[in-house]
């Protein structure tokens, strides 16, 4: 079983691993490509948008076809573009690379939650998913930091080849795991629409789904806007930023801790009716501070990253207790929606906003309050474990 949980928290952890690792890399490739900042990052904007887009077919996959073969091609897939980019002459032709890679790292991320369906019981589905948290919650934290060190000791490709090798592990992993799904009837197109059919019209399910998905809104504009607010704001280095940074992971993690150790005594739905209002509770504090400082924004933001940690898993698992077929989709549907929701914030809090903060808390609050509200409302009519 250790295996297994440590398996689903490799496959998790695919996308800051593809795309952390790579931070470090990109000044570089500005200086030896010549090329501006804004073309660069097209290897990372269209690694993001590959990416959702691709966890869209690989969950009505494996409903179909078992969760190994989609998950397997999607590595495979992952570890040939790894090595492609660490080939790449120009920037076009890493951003291909990148693209292809993004195809194949959405299988993980699909997947690994269906598989976790399939093979555990709700109750201990439950403490598994706060296990993979913790894990997951350390990949932000590390993953710039090996890239730092590959940059500092080698050179750049060596951060794809890194990730070429983390993909065979992960193969490996999942060649030797028994298929956890035989799949079903039904292979064609009109079968897969029929999939997100079931999914769409499952209002339940729906409505938790949103509820996760609102939620990501302050976590992700806060991951976009914070280097510019903590360093060029506040005129903090780059060392301290990385503390304050790494802060939140912290906070994530220890929410996943609370949840895994002690969510049975405190109940599913007690986790999230708190977590949802932690949130907006953090998002209230976040634009009641008086003093114009870091910690204005860095102590709300705990709370609040502390609150995702620990509403995450027990919602997740709620999300797929919700289905007796399809667990594929509605995990695809799942990330998708948190991650298009996420994408949306980070574009939007670019902008030029006055107070970039005050933007920030404006969406906790807004967040929290919609996502408390509807689950109220919606964990009446809940399938419970």
């Amino acid at each position: 079983m250790k295996r297994f949980i440590l398996l689903l928290a490799l496959l998790t952890a695919f996308p800051p691993l593809a795309t952390d690792m790579y931070l470090a890399a990109t000044p570089h490739l500005v200086k030896i490509w010549d090329q501006p900042l804004s073309i660069i990052n097209l290897t990372l904007t269209l690694f993001f948008v590959t990416y959702c887009i691709s966890l869209l077919f690989y969950g009505p996959l494996s409903d179909r076809f078992g969760r190994k073969p989609p998950l397997i091609g999607g590595l495979l897939l992952f570890i040939v573009a790894s090595i492609l980019c660490a080939f790449a002459q120009s920037i076009w032709m890493l951003v291909a690379a990148r693209v292809i890679q993004a195809m194949g790292a959405g299988a993980a991320s699909a997947i690994s939650l269906a598989m976790a369906r399939d093979r555990l019981e709700s109750g201990q589905r439950e403490k598994v998913l706060s296990q993979i948290s913790v894990i997951m919650a350390l990949a932000p934290m590390v993953a710039p930091l090996i890239g730092s060190l590959i940059m500092e000791w080698l050179s750049w490709p060596w951060i794809f080849i890194s990730q070429g090798i983390i993909g065979i592990v992960a193969l490996a992993g999942v060649w030797l795991t028994p298929e956890t799904h035989d799949g079903e009837k039904g292979t064609s197109i009109s079968a897969l629409f029929r999939s997100y059919g079931r999914i769409l019209t499952n209002y339940r399910l729906v409505g938790l789904v949103f509820c996760n998905a609102v939620t990501s809104l302050p976590l992700f504009s806060f991951i976009a806007a914070s280097s510019g607010i903590y360093i060029s704001r506040f005129q903090m280095d780059e060392s301290l930023f990385g503390l304050f940074f790494g802060a939140n992971a912290f906070c994530f993690m220890m929410g996943s801790m609370i949840c895994m150790r002690f969510g049975k005594k405190i109940g599913t739905f007690r986790m999230i009716t708190a977590g949802y209002a932690g949130i907006g509770i953090g998002g209230i504090w976040m634009l009641a501070t008086p003093f114009n400082g870091c910690w204005q924004l860095a102590l709300p933001m705990g709370l609040i990253t502390f609150s995702l940690g620990m509403s995450r898993p027990p919602s997740n698992n709620l999300v797929l207790e919700q289905v007796t077929t399809d667990a594929g989709t509605a995990s695809s549907t799942m990330v998708f929606s948190y991650f298009i929701f996420g994408a949306m914030a980070m574009a939007v809090v670019s902008l030029d906003w006055a107070d970039k903060i005050t933007f920030i808390g404006l969406l906790a609050c807004g967040s929290g309050l919609l996502s408390f509200t509807l689950w109220i409302f919606l964990k009446k009519y809940l399938r419970v474990p």
